[in-house]
């Protein structure tokens, strides 16, 4: 299984917040290798305290079913295929703001998520991450 490096992830992790920057918000940003284990983060200054949990359970749920949260937020409605997903693994996120990190080759090697803005700017922050390494 390929894995996500060091160098991959703070990439990740420099563009993203390059991103909330340009977007003029603080944010919570996490990484995770692709066995969904921590392997990056940052909390940029003055970003909500509440949002680190967030982020990371952000890129856990993204690399565990290996789609975008907001995605797997649409399948979770009630009487969608996935309604309740969220009770499981320990709790997961199901609206915007984590992606799949992939690398150039198109395999799956870890997930970022973010946290602390309007879910359209959450997204935007994590597939800027994203990006940084394919």
């Amino acid at each position: 299984m390929a894995d996500i490096t060091h160098t991959q992830a703070w990439a990740a992790l420099e563009a993203a917040m390059k991103k909330a920057q340009e977007l003029k918000t603080k944010m919570d940003i996490a990484v995770v290798d692709a066995g969904a284990n921590l392997k990056g983060f940052i909390r940029m200054d003055d970003a909500w305290i509440g949002s680190i949990d967030i982020a990371h359970k952000k890129a856990k749920t993204a690399r565990f079913f290996n789609m975008n949260t907001g995605e797997i937020g649409k399948l979770s409605q009630p009487g969608g295929p996935l309604f309740g997903i969220e009770h499981s693994n320990g709790g997961l996120i199901s609206f915007p703001g984590g992606v799949p990190i992939k690398n150039p080759q198109g395999e799956v090697i870890g997930a970022i998520g973010v946290s602390g803005s309007t879910v359209e700017h959450d997204h935007a922050v994590a597939e800027a991450g994203a990006k940084a390494v394919r």
